[in-house]
């Protein structure tokens, strides 16, 4: 047979390629994949941040402390569900420690550490961590995460936490 012959066989009807994506040039979609991939996964091109992983089976409810313009800071609530994981930080880190609050749906403590700072029952931005009672807020114990200064970190909450 003639290759010629095999080759139009082999070609897909007018009506399916009307239907197929067209890419630029001779590009493939797993060329296209390829690409879209590699930006993402680039070292030029990655996000620093501090990403908090719940490996637990409940519901967190999770508070941010650190270092905000040489003052202490407090954000909150990111909700986060079993075996998901949240972006809470989204620049690259500057500072070595931050400061982690969790409960659960009711209100209850699951990561509970020494270093106290403020929170609120509802979303909050407070700055200074001193005299919260006073200022109207709640007192918390906060876990320090050492992230040894790099610029991006994950931390995994399990049931075990400290």
């Amino acid at each position: 047979m003639d290759l010629r012959r095999l080759r139009y066989l082999h070609q897909p009807s007018p009506r399916k390629q009307r239907n197929r994506l067209r890419l630029p040039g001779r590009m493939t979609l797993a060329a296209l994949l390829g690409a879209v991939l590699f930006s993402i996964l680039s070292p030029g091109k990655a996000h620093a941040e501090f990403t908090v992983c719940n490996q637990t089976l409940d519901v967190v409810n999770l508070a941010v402390g650190q270092k905000i313009d040489n003052a202490d800071q407090t954000d909150g609530w990111w909700t986060i569900g079993a075996n998901q994981c949240v972006n809470v930080i989204r620049e690259e880190l500057t500072n070595r420690y931050i400061y982690l609050y969790a409960t659960d749906v009711f209100g209850h403590a699951v990561l509970n550490g020494s270093t106290e700072m403020c929170i609120d029952r509802r979303r909050f931005s407070i700055r200074g961590i001193e005299e919260c009672w006073q200022r109207g807020h709640i007192a918390a114990r906060f876990v320090e995460v050492d992230t040894q200064e790099q610029v991006r970190w994950t931390y995994f909450l399990t049931g075990n936490s400290p």
